[in-house]
């Protein structure tokens, strides 16, 4: 068995596909602060004479232990089907480009064991979660490798601690948008039923841990990619020909949930259709239940009938933010995504909601710089390969990218290299963006309809070549909550990259920062991410930051 079961370990920076021939069993030193979280894997690969008959599958199980200060956290890596390259990337910016058409390596499911077939690669995906502040200098992890109950080798290797604490990321606010309707169709719940605020904080945890801060907050239901499952937290009543009584309770419970989840800032709905700024939102009857209207689906964006429902929705809503202690860690919407020739449509909205809150400071993503040069959005969202020129011209804002921005912009799509998307909180931090803005963290549908599809087999919402393959989703839906992606993690990863950015105090015309000329021109080695990381915790520890 030693001669033919091949290990190895590598970082958490290359993937393992099922074709991955076995890799050089080199040793591993890794570098990090004293309380960043981290990953490493564990490949292995049965080598057999190829005239030789299949064998059956061995049982393999890992084990592994560190320094009591560490939670050590083994999952395996699960594959998915991509059945077609995602188009405009270069190949030699594209992770597999010869083994797709095929299975590619993304979920991460809990379990050291599982059970490895001949002529395939597996890995398994450890993290190593602080509990506490471990003491600086160099610690050994080692990871014990068992084949049908017998230990087969043993993995020994270093981590090197620098004198370094990372404080909370500072400045710099995260936002991928959650779907409680999503939440609500793949686990066969009604809104807003007690099993739903049991399932809730799962997945709410986990986005707090791998960085974000920002929550949308269903107060109406989302105006977004097609007509929804009503999510509607705000209970409306009608009190008479247009007059209104709302009742909190439900958004009071979601925001003490995302709060003691570890989210502090929070988005509000889209008042107004997205694509065109055309019509006034879907909102319904009490919670939208029977999905009764209070008007109709075709409602004018200025109408009288909605200006008088805002007219009371807007002052209740600011009423509540002050005593809540969150007016200044909102961020409001008209409408998502407008182009140059939906100007006068946001204008004339923009306008109305101006006289009726003008407390109100607005945040879209709108990538026509016109926008934001006559100060029709306060907080422009720019998306990658148009938001330089905002820096330029000195408009702060945050940045985004979604399905367009491939090819050679940094994402993190099931194809894209993981030093590539390692670079995320590089770039973030090389402009003096205030945020980023993705608008998929679990969206499990049929592209702008209410058809579930299933995340194990569908990365697109069936909408490729226009989606691309791992931009709906970053998060699977597990039997009682979320399992994390391989690029959940990197892009987590890289934002602790921020936090030590800052920890170092690097200024954004560092020298260090000078390869990095733009959202496509800009290192995507794991060699460099390496390099510039070291110097970094050098910088950091010089400073005194622990």
């Amino acid at each position: 068995m030693k001669k033919t079961l091949k290990t190895w370990l590598k970082t958490s920076l290359n993937r393992h596909f099922p074709g991955t021939p076995v890799q050089p069993n080199r040793s591993l030193t890794l570098e990090v602060a004293g309380n960043e979280r981290f990953s490493f894997q564990l490949g292995m690969r049965r080598v057999e004479a190829e005239n030789e008959p299949v064998p059956r599958p061995v049982e393999v199980r890992v084990a592994v232990r560190g320094p009591k200060e560490w939670k050590l956290r083994v999952r395996r890596i699960g594959y998915v089907p991509v059945p077609h390259h995602n188009w405009q990337a270069p190949p030699g910016e594209i992770d597999g480009f010869d083994r797709i058409p095929g299975y590619v390596p993304d979920p991460l499911f809990d379990g050291d064991t599982l059970r490895l077939p001949a002529r395939e690669t597996h890995a398994f995906w450890i993290s190593v979660i602080p509990r506490r502040k471990i003491k600086p200098g160099s610690h050994r992890i080692s990871v014990a490798v068992y084949a049908e109950g017998k230990l087969l080798r043993r993995h020994v290797f270093t981590v090197n601690v620098a004198d370094v604490t990372l404080r909370q990321r500072r400045g710099f606010r995260v936002s991928n948008w959650f779907y409680c309707d999503a939440l609500l169709d793949y686990y066969g719940m009604e809104a807003f039923e007690p099993r739903f605020w049991e399932m809730l904080p799962r997945y709410l945890k986990n986005l707090s841990e791998h960085g974000q801060d920002t929550l949308y907050v269903p107060l109406l239901t989302p105006s977004l990619d097609g007509v929804k499952r009503p999510t509607q937290l705000l209970r409306v009543f009608r009190e008479g020909k247009d007059r209104y009584r709302f009742d909190w309770r439900d958004v009071r419970r979601f925001l003490k949930t995302a709060r003691n989840c570890g989210l502090r800032y929070f988005e509000w709905p889209h008042l107004f259709t997205q694509w065109g700024v055309e019509r006034a939102v879907r909102v319904y009857e009490g919670q939208g239940k029977e999905e009764k209207l209070l008007w109709s689906a075709g409602e004018a964006a200025t109408s009288p009938v909605y200006r008088r429902f805002l007219e009371q929705l807007l002052p209740a809503l600011h009423r509540f933010l002050v005593k809540e202690g969150l007016a200044g860690r909102s961020f409001f919407h008209l409408s998502d995504e407008p182009r140059g020739h939906h100007l006068d449509n946001y204008r004339a909205a923009r306008s109305m909601v101006k006289e009726i809150a003008p407390w109100m400071n607005i945040m879209d993503a709108i990538s026509d710089i016109n926008f934001a040069r006559e100060g029709l959005t306060d907080t422009p969202v720019a998306a990658i390969n148009h938001a330089l020129p905002f820096v330029e011209e000195g408009i702060q804002g945050w940045c985004y990218y979604c399905c367009s921005q491939r090819g050679s912009h940094v994402t993190r799509l099931l194809d894209t290299p993981l030093p590539k998307i390692r670079m995320n909180g590089w770039l973030f931090y090389r402009w003096p963006f205030q945020g980023f803005l993705h608008w998929g963290a679990n969206y499990w549908y049929r592209s702008q309809t209410r058809e579930l599809i299933d995340p194990f087999t569908v990365h697109d919402g069936h909408g490729w070549p226009n989606w691309p393959y791992g931009d709906t989703f970053m998060l699977y839906p597990g039997p009682e909550g979320p399992n994390d992606s391989l690029r959940w993690e990197i892009f987590a990863e890289s934002l602790q990259d921020y936090a030590l950015l800052q920890a170092a105090g690097v200024d954004r015309e560092d020298r260090l920062l000078a390869s990095l000329a733009s959202f496509t021109d800009f290192p995507k080695s794991e060699t460099w991410i390496r390099s510039a990381r070291r110097r970094l915790l050098r910088r950091a520890e010089k400073r005194g930051c622990c």
